[in-house]
C-alpha cells in the first residue's frame, strides 16, 4: 500500500485549494491530508519572516498521519514555497536564523527519518527577493540540491509562458515574476516560478508543457485531472 502523503500549500494559500488534488491522490489509493493551513496563517510570515509558524502544522500534519496510518514514514508534495519549507522541515540544522526559536526546540526540522519523499510543484528554489533570500539562502546554504541521498526528490516545473515585456497571455506578469526568481526574466516556466528555479540538482527534474502554476491560473496546473497521473507516479513508485 502507498505511504501517506501530506500536501504543504503554497505561499498564502490554504488548504482548500488543494482538496480537489487530494481526492485525486486518494482516489489512486494514496491517503492523503493537506496542513490545513489558511490564508491568514501566513501573515506572521510577511516580509521574509520566520516560516516556524507553517513548520508547526506541517509538523502536526505529519504526525497525525503516521500516526492514523500506522507508518513510519510520509510522502511530501509541496507547491510552490511549499518545497523549500519542505527542506527546512527535512532538515537537522536548527532553523533559528529569525531569533524564535532555539536550537532544542522539537518538531520543527530533522524530520527526515519521517520522511521517504519530497515532491516539489513549481517550487522557487532560488530567489533575487530581498525579502525572501534570508530563508533560501538558509535552505541552499545548509541544504544544496537533492541533499540526502536516502529521500528520493522530484522537482516538476511547468512550462506555459515565456516571460516578456508584453501584455496579454500572462507574459508582463511571468517577465517580472521570473526576474525575482533567477535573476532571468526572458525565460520559459510556469507564469510564476521559472524552470531553472523549480528543478533541484540531483533530483528527478521533470518538465510538463502547458501546465501553469496554480489552481487560480488561466490553464491546467500542477493539480489539474489529466496533469496529476504525469507525477503522482513517483508516489507510487517510490513504496518500498
Amino acid at each position: 500500500m502507498p505511504r501517506p502523503t501530506v500536501i504543504l500549500p503554497g505561499y498564502f494559500a490554504s488548504a482548500d485549494d488543494y482538496q480537489i488534488l487530494a481526492e485525486q491522490l486518494r482516489g489512486l489509493g494514496i491517503p492523503t491530508a493537506v496542513v490545513p493551513l489558511r490564508k491568514s496563517s501566513w501573515i506572521p510570515t510577511l516580509g521574509g519572516r520566520s516560516i516556524v509558524p507553517i513548520l508547526r502544522e506541517i509538523d502536526r500534519t505529519v504526525c497525525e498521519m503516521l500516526i492514523r496510518h500506522d507508518a513510519s514514514e510520509v510522502d511530501l508534495v509541496g507547491h510552490s514555497a511549499g518545497g523549500w519549507i519542505g527542506r527546512i522541515y527535512l532538515g537537522e540544522k536548527p532553523y533559528c536564523i529569525h531569533g524564535d526559536v532555539t536550537e532544542d526546540t522539537p518538531g520543527l526540522w530533522n524530520a527526515r527519518s519521517r520522511i521517504r519523499s519530497l515532491v516539489c510543484l513549481g517550487t522557487p528554489h532560488t530567489s533575487q527577493e530581498y525579502w525572501t533570500r534570508r530563508n533560501l539562502d538558509f535552505v541552499n546554504d545548509n541544504y544544496p540540491g537533492a541533499f540526502y541521498p536516502d529521500v528520493r526528490y522530484l522537482c516538476v516545473a511547468g512550462k506555459s509562458v515565456f516571460g516578456r515585456r508584453r501584455l496579454g497571455g500572462g507574459q508582463w506578469l511571468a517577465y517580472n515574476s521570473y526576474q525575482l526568481t533567477c535573476g532571468e526574466a526572458n525565460t520559459w516556466g510556469d507564469g510564476i516560478t521559472p524552470i531553472a528555479a523549480a528543478h533541484l540538482t540531483g533530483a528527478e527534474n521533470i518538465t510538463l508543457e502547458e501546465v501553469w502554476h496554480s489552481p487560480r491560473s488561466p490553464g491546467r496546473w500542477y493539480g489539474s485531472e489529466d496533469v496529476v497521473p504525469l507525477w503522482s507516479s513517483f508516489l507510487l513508485d517510490s513504496v518500498g
